[in-house]
């Protein structure tokens, strides 16, 4: 454990825990000093996750975040085997369709916005509860919560409901000094993103990374470990005075 870490003796929870930024997040949280506990829905991956951080440091829970009942277990096994809680990454997502308006599958409307503004909900709901005065949530939003597109509407219509959750939670929260913001990343280099890629290139007729890093200022895709530094500085107590916020890690991509 590093003593004079920026999270030292924090526990953290991080849900989408096996993926690319949950998984940075959480490395940087060990290394600062914190327990984690990892949440997601593929059990081999979280396991050899918790495995990499240190079975001292990290556990892990198979957790569908949609289930008020399994994210409120998430919480309760977590305060169980590290204490009350400090942070908590909210990060599970999952990806939408595009297609045109007329033609959207309403079942998939539907599923992405229970992963993404339920899951946060839920962890809010049943994770601030169990949370140490002074804490600090943190909502994986994106660039894409704070402008629309045609095509991805369950995606960005999730995004920007978790923007209105955020806000509504930093208010009531605040009564015990605990922080909620929501944190925006532009493309990132990773499998999710390649996911959301493949679609568009389709419906582009273009490729769609290229076409990204036109776009972005910085002229490229974020590395996970770039987001992940983001999120260490809204859990950590360099944000002490930050909440109802959106921080833009996207590369100038909304300048």
């Amino acid at each position: 454990m590093n003593p004079s870490g920026q999270l030292a003796g924090k526990v953290c929870v991080v849900t989408g825990g096996a993926g690319s930024i949950g998984l940075a997040s959480a490395r940087l949280f060990v290394a600062e000093g914190a327990c984690v506990m990892l949440a997601d829905l593929d059990a081999d991956a979280l396991r050899l996750a918790a495995r990499e951080l240190g079975d001292e440091r990290a556990d892990f829970l198979v957790t569908d975040v949609r289930d008020s009942s399994q994210v409120r277990e998430l919480f309760e096994r977590t305060t169980q085997r590290f204490g009350a809680i400090d942070v908590i990454f909210s990060n599970a997502g999952t990806v939408g369709p595009i297609a045109a308006l007329a033609e959207y599958p309403e079942e998939e409307f539907d599923r992405v916005l229970a992963v993404h503004v339920r899951g946060a909900f839920l962890c809010c709901k049943h994770g601030i509860a169990r949370m140490r005065d002074g804490g600090s949530v943190i909502i994986t939003s994106s660039v894409v919560g704070v402008r629309g597109d045609p095509g991805a509407y369950a995606y960005i219509t999730a995004k920007h409901a978790q923007v209105g959750l955020m806000r509504s939670v930093a208010k009531e929260a605040a009564a015990r000094s605990i922080r909620v913001n929501t944190i925006h990343p532009g493309p990132v280099a990773n499998a999710f993103q390649q996911r959301v890629e493949s679609s568009l290139s389709e419906v582009m007729q273009r490729d769609a990374g290229e076409f990204f890093d036109q776009i972005i200022p910085l002229g490229r895709h974020a590395r996970p470990q770039e987001i992940a530094r983001s999120v260490l500085y809204l859990a950590s107590e360099q944000s002490s005075f930050v909440t109802g916020s959106l921080l833009m890690v996207d590369g100038g991509m909304t300048a």
